[in-house]
C-alpha cells in the first residue's frame, strides 16, 4: 500500500488539466485503504469510519480497483 501522494511528482508527470485528479483519487485510495484496515475488510463499519454510505464507498473500492480480500481477516 502506498503511504503517501508526492505531488511534486504529480505536477511534473502531469499533463495540463489532471493534476487534481490524480491527487484526489490517490488520496481517496489510500485513505480507503485504511480504513478497510482498521475495519479488517468490513465494508459497513469502514463506511461509517469514513462518514460515507456503504453503497458509496462500495463504488468507490470499485471505481480505485481496491481488492478488499487482503484486508479481511
Amino acid at each position: 500500500m502506498r503511504e503517501d501522494i508526492n505531488i511534486d511528482e504529480v505536477f511534473s508527470a502531469a499533463d495540463t488539466g489532471c493534476v487534481y485528479d490524480r491527487v484526489i483519487s490517490g488520496t481517496e485510495k489510500l485513505l480507503i485503504e485504511k480504513a478497510l484496515k482498521r475495519a479488517f475488510g468490513n465494508q459497513s463499519i469502514a463506511a461509517k469510519l469514513l462518514g460515507i454510505n456503504r453503497n458509496t464507498l462500495r463504488l468507490k473500492i470499485r471505481k480505485l480497483g481496491i481488492d478488499v480480500k487482503k484486508y479481511r481477516i
